[in-house]
């Protein structure tokens, strides 16, 4: 039986499975909050797989493996560097945010940040730029148009409608339970999966020489492959750029599809072991990424960065596991796009109908009424964003599923560094120094990305210099997300020293231990 066989097989179960935990799902859903947050109901352990899946995503499964293919030992800065600056995030975040969150009942990231300022402007704000998440899904849907090409054999356009057609079926069901419960199950498939992959790199597998012997291999390609630094490569070219890759991901743990699950923890007091297993987890599954590197050996220099892992298993193991290992890529695609769909459709049915239409033009409608009315907006919109993000995805084909998957994402993450990342640790962030950190650091994203500063506008000397590294610095988006956050974070500080603070009354509800 060859691999097609063998990838339908284990396809056909997983779907099944998948489909069973949304019908699941959706017996645990009464009402839209239970929706969009399965708030207070699972323990540390499960929901530690569950957030590491969320977090891991396609990305780190498919673009992550590219980017060490092309890199080389450089991209090993990204297998520790990403869960750290990840996990601390969470930790500066999860005491007040899930604590604040939980008791002012907020649905979402952006409901929390106009709770947290007292603003609807802000949380207006933070819901546009969370549609910057499409570009998320959209790097997941084609990281499962990989999977499925490679393991099934199936044409793109059938790929990709799959892909989105299961994924759409169990999450419109169950919501964020369908959300957690799948990506429990699927976080403990792809933690073995990283432990897989970290021992057959340490061992140099199926390497003549084995490890030494892989170095070895790389150096005599390019000794830029063997080094500290790449110095070819813009992702790992320099030790800002190495900075970078911590700076950039620290806020990546509260991004909307990955903070809400921090609202599912049972009890406040399971918060440090929650930590501790999904910082464990974390790291295992940043080590995927070595996996790309071995595939630049074995495979040679000639294949698709983004196929590096799932082609690397077909050539070392037999056929029926290489498939069971691509399904095992393809939940972490799921596992990751689920909880985008759920914050996505959170926003156009919590964020912009239930907070900002119903006050305004239906104020007359009962609470019953509303919540019934959100949860049919949150199934529906999940349907739509499907549409757009499977489209959005057939654009975007050739480009680096991290690439693709940081567009995205380093905007936001630049965006809310300030009212977010600052503003759960201190009570002094006022609502002017959120919004004026929250658009400068997306505009600095912004225009650092798309390279809109040109050297050739200033004359030789230091202005000349800068825009001449930005301009090299522009295809690498953790170098300019990190630039934005530092901004966010700066402009945060001087505005929030010169305004008006917030209501005493309402940082001591947020923060009773700085207001002791």
């Amino acid at each position: 039986m060859d691999l097609t066989f063998w990838s339908w097989l284990f396809l056909a179960a997983y779907i099944l499975m998948m489909v069973a935990f949304g019908v699941l799902g959706q017996r645990k859903v009464a009402n839209a909050d239970d929706f969009a947050t399965a708030r207070a109901a699972y323990g540390p352990l499960f929901l530690a797989f569950a957030f590491a899946a969320t977090t891991a995503s396609g990305a780190t499964f498919v673009g992550f493996p590219g980017i060490g293919y092309n890199a080389g030992m450089a991209a090993i800065w990204s297998v520790f560097l990403y869960p750290i600056g990840v996990y601390l995030g969470v930790l500066l975040c999860l005491r007040l945010v899930s604590s604040s969150g939980n008791e002012f009942g907020s649905r979402s990231i952006p409901e929390y940040l106009g709770i947290r300022y007292q603003s609807d402007l802000i949380r207006i704000l933070v819901s546009l730029f969370s549609l910057s998440l499409f570009f998320y899904l959209a790097g997941q849907l084609v990281s499962g148009i990989v999977m499925f090409e490679i393991m099934l054999g199936v044409p793109p356009a059938v790929a990709l409608g799959v892909t989105a057609a299961v994924l759409m079926l169990y999450v419109v069901l169950g919501g964020a339970h369908a959300d957690i419960l799948t990506d429990g199950v699927q976080g403990f498939i792809m933690v073995g999966v990283g432990l897989l992959v970290a021992v057959l790199f340490l061992m140099g597998y199926g390497i003549e020489g084995g490890f030494s012997g892989m170095l070895d291999q790389l150096r005599a390609k390019d000794e830029n492959l063997v080094g500290w630094l790449n110095k070819t490569d813009v992702l790992y070219h320099s030790w800002w750029s190495i900075f970078a890759i911590l700076l950039a991901h620290i806020p990546l743990g509260m991004l909307p599809h990955i903070g809400n699950k921090l609202w599912a923890l049972k009890e406040p007091r399971q918060r440090a072991t929650f930590i501790r297993l999904a910082f464990a987890f974390g790291m295992i599954l940043g080590m995927l990424g070595l996996g790309g590197i071995m595939a630049r050996v074995i495979l040679g220099d000639d294949i698709n960065g983004n196929q590096a892992l799932a082609l690397l298993f077909i050539e070392l193991f037999p056929t029926w596991l290489a498939a069971l290992l691509g399904v095992g890529i393809l939940a972490a695609v799921m596992s990751t796009a689920d909880g985008l769909v759920v914050s996505s459709s959170q926003i156009v049915a919590n964020d912009i109908y239930r907070l900002s239409i119903v006050p305004r033009f239906q104020p007359h409608l009962s609470e019953a009424e509303i919540e019934r009315r959100v949860l049919s907006i949150s199934r529906v919109s999940t349907v739509v964003i499907m549409v757009l993000c499977t489209a959005l995805a057939w654009s975007m084909l050739d480009m680096n599923v991290t690439i693709i998957v940081w567009i995205g994402t380093g905007c936001m993450m630049a965006a809310f560094a300030g009212p977010l990342i600052l503003g759960s640790i201190w009570k002094g962030v006022t609502k002017a120094g959120a919004f004026a950190g929250l658009l400068t650091g997306g505009v600095v994203f912004i225009v650092t990305f798309n390279g809109m500063i040109k050297p050739e506008w200033f004359a030789p000397g230091t202005l000349q210099n800068i825009a001449i590294w930005l301009r090299i610095e522009a295809p690498n988006p953790w170098s300019c997300a990190a630039m934005g956050e530092v901004v966010s974070l700066a402009v945060t500080v001087i505005v929030s020293k010169l305004t008006q603070p917030l209501p005493e009354a309402h940082t001591r509800k947020l923060f009773p231990a700085q207001s002791a």
